[in-house]
């Protein structure tokens, strides 16, 4: 099976917040036999969501082909302004170029969400995305992370993930690849 990790921040750097949390996705679902993409919007060259166009940009091409492989989804955004980065909006917005499809959108995919905040708002980032995901015909996990940045790494490692949201990135993963909520 395939897992796609949507990093919906404008973040390059591998040592940023999104890269750390989207490497140990990338590992955790590697580590569980399944394989993984990192989807990093911010060198995707997706371009602004654009109805009047005849073609349909080539980034966004490849997008919508990552995005309908994937058999589960894990959608990692900060929280700006209340909300994800509208960049990311963006790019799911490019999903209606699926629309004609007999399967439109991300229809019957799994979506795990998680969002940070350097406060304790990031549940506004969930409910963006979750709203978003249903939108698009997705099914989005009974179970998210909203993360307080601040605690997100190991005071004694901050390259490491704090073992409190180890544990529940790890259950989201759980959720999602087995389809069970069980105690780990």
């Amino acid at each position: 099976m395939k897992a796609i990790i949507f990093n919906g921040s404008l973040e390059r750097r591998s040592e940023s917040t999104s890269g750390r949390i989207s490497q140990y996705f990338a590992e955790k679902l590697e580590q569980s036999g399944f394989s993984s993409e990192i989807f990093t919007l911010a060198d995707s060259g997706i371009p602004l969501f654009d109805v009047t166009l005849t073609k349909t940009p080539l980034a966004v091409e490849r997008m919508t082909q990552l995005f309908l492989d994937a058999d589960i989804h894990f959608w990692l955004a900060p929280l700006y302004h209340g909300s994800i980065p509208g960049v990311m909006k963006n790019c799911l917005d490019w999903l209606e170029v699926t629309s004609g499809h007999y399967q439109p959108y991300l229809t019957d995919k799994t979506v795990g969400l998680v969002c940070w905040a350097d406060g304790l708002h990031a549940m506004q980032g969930i409910n963006t995305m979750d709203v978003v995901a249903k939108s698009l015909r997705a099914w989005p996990l009974p179970f998210s992370v909203p993360v307080i940045r601040p605690a997100l790494f190991d005071h004694e490692d901050p390259t490491k993930i704090s073992s409190l949201y180890a544990d529940k990135f790890d259950k989201l993963i759980s959720i999602a690849t087995t389809k069970k909520i069980e105690r780990i």
